[in-house]
């Protein structure tokens, strides 16, 4: 722990303290909110008391109350007394003498400023308060998610150890130890195995304790019935089989319902998405009338179409399942649960000796050279394999640009200028940055994405092999190799890379870890972590093998029905911002365009006596920016979530991202 961090703890530590006393007057007794409080804070794994914490919760609670009540009656300081706000009518009820109505105008500017300084100082303790105490619950519903999720899997895993030939004991500590794949399953289990090992409790107590204080119902029910199967010495092997097959069609009833909720959702963006373009159309129409003030257009372009563009994508996330998990694993002998995977910069294993002896110094220069020398020899394989550190060429690229384009007078400088040439200011304003940062960061996230599914595309099928070659009597090994032979693409290339590694005396556990950490897939991390552990207990795991490939199909089939799914959804997101940039190109051609003609023709001809006059007061140009600035601007936002709702990473926005307001920039450049 740092210096900074301890003396953080202190404070906080001491907040408790002093409002410790306040906590006590306000939950006397075990109220329900204790109660449910306590829970919340076992759930999220904050190792602190439910009385300490809400004491903390007060005591901010009470600071910010406090700064917001002085700000509070300073602004109603201001407000009232200097007539920002007019008070000299506030009810509007007769007063029935003079002496109250005396009263009334004396305390009323005081009243007013007290109660505004009330009203900040509740807004502040309830910001301060409420903010602390949703903390408990957020880090809860999110370790909810993750274990709801990887529970198939962590299942699937224990089935196969199970039939390896390991107890219940060894099961659970292997299940402890698999943080790196299982994430917060395995720290629900990690529990388990500490309870037992350093408080003298016996596990059977310990998985009873655990299924009430997790937040998953059902981890929760599957410890409970795992644990009436150890109580009973009920036959655990099949018992994890009957809930492995459950829960996997479990996953698929809950992908089929997020599914539907995202159907719903894309029904609600096509709805909402075309709620700023009426308004676009209504006040255009008010503003040729001259009834209507064009800061409501720069408003719905610049704050509403991208307020309903973020808005929608937050509310995808809250829905949207990403995969938990970075994919990497870690060998046995190496766990470290504060350990981090190697930056750019690391140099590995030499870092840990440099200053000892000079010769390591030395190493490490030698290896940073050589890692440079084989980025630039590559620079491509190292941007495939990292698309966003492309952002640190492209970025400053994309600003010498711009820089250069000012200083050659070719970029138009001022509000007026960029006016007159809508379409052109645009273009090197917003398009060019948009094609230097984006272009080269889709083409290498997209290339990754290629990369690595051709190694998890065969997987189903190839350890369908691995199991049929494990059942004859061969080794692992030996299967490996018999299968990299007789398969083609990727997998099986890295099959016979994992052969040769352990022929030149490579474990076999390290190079299967190897080959994982080179594509660090969730997906592949869990199958490869599973058989990994089932050799180290035993040659024939023809069941394991079997097992993973039952996971592995599974899993393809979630991901097949989510990609048809979803892309209905995609499908709807373009055909709205088509539909957007079909009526803007509209508006702009058979109507703008021929009102100002109209207007032309009646300035020449000295317009009607008593006419209306149309367009008059209306720049064509300026709304001819400002329709290309609506549709560029919901065709970047339409991309992203586009991307999003399709694999639920945002870098697989940046395609549609770029294509979308192409088309915007091509149909508003010939029209």
């Amino acid at each position: 722990m740092s210096a900074s961090s301890a003396t953080v703890d202190r404070e906080t530590d001491q907040i408790a303290d002093l409002f410790y006393p306040l906590y006590e007057l306000a939950f006397s007794g075990q109220s329900d909110f204790v109660s449910d409080m306590d829970r919340k804070l076992a759930e999220a794994r904050m190792n602190e008391t439910v009385e300490l914490f809400l004491a903390r919760a007060i005591g901010y609670g009470t600071l910010s109350g406090l700064a917001l009540w002085g700000i509070g009656m300073l602004v109603g300081y201001l407000v009232f007394t200097t007539g920002i706000v007019s008070v000299g009518t506030l009810i509007g009820l007769p007063v029935p003498n003079e002496t109250l109505y005396s009263v009334i105008e004396a305390v009323k500017i005081p009243s007013l400023v007290l109660g505004t300084g009330v009203i900040f100082g509740l807004t502040g303790f309830a910001i301060g308060f409420g903010g602390l105490v949703a903390i408990p619950y957020t880090r809860a519903s999110s370790r909810k998610r993750e274990i709801n999720m990887l529970l198939p899997d962590a299942i699937s895993y224990m089935f196969a150890l199970s039939t390896g030939g390991l107890n219940q004991l060894e099961i659970l500590e292997s299940m402890a130890q698999a943080d790196d794949v299982y994430g917060e399953v395995a720290l629900e289990f990690r529990s388990i195995v500490q309870e037992t090992k350093y408080f003298d409790v016996d596990y059977r107590t310990a998985v009873r304790n655990r299924s009430l204080e997790t937040p998953s119902d059902e981890l929760s029910q599957f410890l409970t019935d795992m644990l009436s199967i150890i109580n009973s010495g009920g036959d655990m092997t099949d018992f994890l089989e009957d809930k492995k097959n459950r829960h996997m069609r479990t996953a698929k009833q809950e992908q089929e319902t997020n599914l539907e909720t995202l159907e719903l959702f894309g029904e609600m963006y096509m709805t909402l998405s075309l709620f700023p373009l009426l308004l676009i159309i209504v006040v255009v129409i008010m503003s040729m009338l001259g009834q209507a003030d064009q800061d409501i257009l720069y408003a719905t372009i610049y704050g509403l179409i991208p307020g309903v563009g973020l808005a929608f994508l937050v509310l995808v996330s809250t829905v949207k399942q990403d995969e938990p998990g970075d994919g990497y694993l870690s060998l046995s002998n190496e766990r470290d649960p504060d350990a981090k995977e190697p930056g750019l910069l690391d140099m590995g294993l030499v870092e840990e000796y440099v200053g000892e002896r000079s010769v390591f110094s030395r190493i490490k220069t030698r290896e940073g050279t050589h890692i440079t020398a084989q980025l630039l020899r590559r620079p491509h394989l190292f941007f495939r394999d990292n698309p966003l550190y492309s952002l640190g060429i492209t970025v400053p690229v994309a600003i010498a640009l711009q820089v250069s384009a000012l200083r050659a007078g070719v970029a138009p400088t001022s509000i007026g200028g960029i006016i007159d040439n809508p379409i052109y200011s645009t273009f090197l304003y917003a398009y060019v940055p948009l094609y230097v940062i984006g272009v080269p960061t889709a083409i290498f996230y997209e290339w990754n994405v290629y990369s690595r599914h051709l190694v998890v595309d065969k997987l189903s099928e190839n350890l369908r092999k691995l199991s049929s070659a494990n059942d004859t009597g061969l080794t692992l090994l030996e299967s490996l190799r018999t299968v990299s032979e007789t398969s083609r693409g990727k997998l099986g290339e890295e099959f016979a890379r994992i052969h040769a590694k352990v022929n030149y005396g490579t474990s076999l556990e390290e190079a299967l870890v190897e080959f994982n950490n080179k594509y660090h897939i969730p997906r592949l991390s869990r199958t490869v972590n599973l058989v990994s552990k089932a050799q180290e207990a035993s040659s024939e795991i023809s069941a394991v093998l079997t097992t993973a490939a039952q996971a592995s199909e599974n899993q393809d089939d979630i991901d097949r029905e989510r990609k048809s799914r979803t892309r209905m959804q995609v499908v709807i997101i373009i055909m709205t911002f088509l539909t957007l940039l079909a009526v803007m190109a509209i508006l702009k051609v058979s109507f703008l365009d021929v009102m100002a003609g109209l207007s032309s023709q009646a300035s020449d001809g000295g317009g009607a006596a008593g006419g209306v006059s149309f367009g008059g007061s209306i720049d064509i140009q300026l709304l001819t920016l400002l329709f290309f600035h609506a549709v560029t601007l919901q065709g970047i936002l339409a991309g992203f979530i586009a991307g999003y709702i399709r694999d639920a990473r945002i870098l697989s926005g940046v395609k549609f991202a770029i294509v979308l307001p192409t088309i915007s920039l091509v149909v508003f450049a010939f029209i």
